[in-house]
């Protein structure tokens, strides 16, 4: 007589299975997620990049603004008329 258990054969096989299609679905969710997490800290170095860009421009166009708002108001200062010798 065999001690073997056709049923509890299969199941076990199928449970097996299943195990390895979870750990390898696990190992794929993982990667991804990896990947993603260096997607975002490549995406927090770029952002950070483009923050400090954006406050200089904006510095630089402030300064320029003033610049150009000084030489209008020199420009429209009422000018004493010139008087000529002849």
């Amino acid at each position: 007589m065999s001690n073997r258990n056709p049923d509890g054969d299969g199941a076990a096989e199928r449970l097996e299975r299943r195990w390895f299609a979870a750990f390898k679905a696990a190992s794929n969710a993982r990667a991804e997620c990896e990947d993603l997490l260096d997607a975002m800290e490549r995406s927090e170095q770029d952002w950070n990049r483009a923050r400090a860009k954006l406050s200089e421009l904006e510095a630089l166009r402030d300064a320029l603004g003033e610049e150009l708002a000084e030489l209008d108001a020199v420009d429209a200062a009422p000018r004493a008329p010139v008087m000529s010798a002849a």
